[in-house]
């Protein structure tokens, strides 16, 4: 009995170390979600402004040929981008991004289109070198933190593979796997094609109101040369954005989960210490109760 008591709070010991770890990851996610949420809200006007500028250049254009706007005949292979985390303790969250992505390449393996996988985060990466999937680029150490330099460095080789001309090095599609933010307790896996744009013909009239009138100097081509890349980068750059939100998030609240289920652990485990140290005390005074009365026996024999 005594070996089983120890053995409880041994156990007692270990969960309370264990739920001060869950609840300080907690607290520290919810501290930095905040921050991560007022930093989509301030990326958010420039993104859609951008978005309303290409809008515009195409819109108000006869003819705009441009080759990230044109969908090419017979792609053969399409980027796809990943975005994890680089730490754990965030749940479902890699798991529902990657599922996503095999989903997608899947479907793009159906269309008879290689995929070429760029990952970001540290879990992504080392997921696909277990599996052995190949990865043409990755990137880690700032899922949580995302800045735009580091979505311009992302964006770079995504660009430059839409735009080579050598069939062994181009990609005709740019797909983005990430999460979309919906609230505190909402965070769902999204796939977005990038590339080319998917240019929509309809008479209704932007939510946003009307498009601004601009004008071109030297040609609308020229001009989404400049815009087009800037638009991509802007995209990522909110995508990473969205992901380290979603991130926080899912970390609060696994880490939530993990310290709730911890305390029940511990009541249960204060509980059978208890009911071990009764049966201890019991079985003490049994054997006090015992040794007196064959004392007792033993002296009225010898009497």
């Amino acid at each position: 009995m005594p070996a089983q008591l120890r053995e409880v709070r041994r156990r007692i010991a270990s969960v309370k170390s264990i739920a001060q770890i869950t609840r300080a990851q907690e607290l520290i996610a919810s501290s930095r979600i905040v921050r991560a949420q007022q930093r989509m809200r301030a990326a958010d006007p420039y993104a859609r402004e951008l978005t309303r500028a290409v809008e515009a250049v195409i819109s108000r254009s006869n003819s705009v040929n441009h080759p990230f706007t044109t969908e090419r005949p017979d792609p053969r292979r399409a980027a796809v981008l990943i975005l994890t985390s680089d730490s754990g303790f965030c749940g479902a969250y890699n798991a529902n991004v990657l599922r996503e992505a095999s989903r997608l390449r899947g479907l793009l393996a159906e269309r008879r289109v290689e995929p070429v996988n760029y990952v970001v985060g540290r879990k992504g990466i080392g997921w696909h070198r277990f599996r052995e999937i190949d990865l043409a680029d990755e990137w880690a150490g700032f899922s949580s933190t995302p800045r735009y330099e580091h979505a311009d460095e992302v964006a770079a080789p995504l660009i430059a593979a839409f735009q080579s001309e050598d069939p062994a090095e181009r990609v005709d599609e740019l797909h983005l796997v990430g999460t979309e933010f919906v609230s505190m307790l909402t965070q769902r896996p999204v796939v977005r094609r990038l590339l080319p744009l998917e240019i929509e013909d309809t008479a209704e009239e932007s939510p946003q109101g009307p498009l601004p009138q601009y004008e071109f100097e030297p040609a609308p081509d020229l001009v989404l040369d400049a815009l087009l890349p800037q638009y991509v980068t802007s995209r990522i750059f909110f995508a990473l954005l969205e992901a380290a939100a979603s991130e926080l998030a899912s970390r609060r609240r696994a880490m939530k989960a993990a310290t709730d289920n911890a305390n029940d652990l511990l009541e249960n485990l204060t509980r059978e210490a208890n009911n071990a140290r009764q049966a201890e005390i019991t079985q003490e005074i049994s054997e006090i109760v015992g040794g007196a009365n064959a004392l007792a026996a033993a002296s009225a024999g010898s009497e």
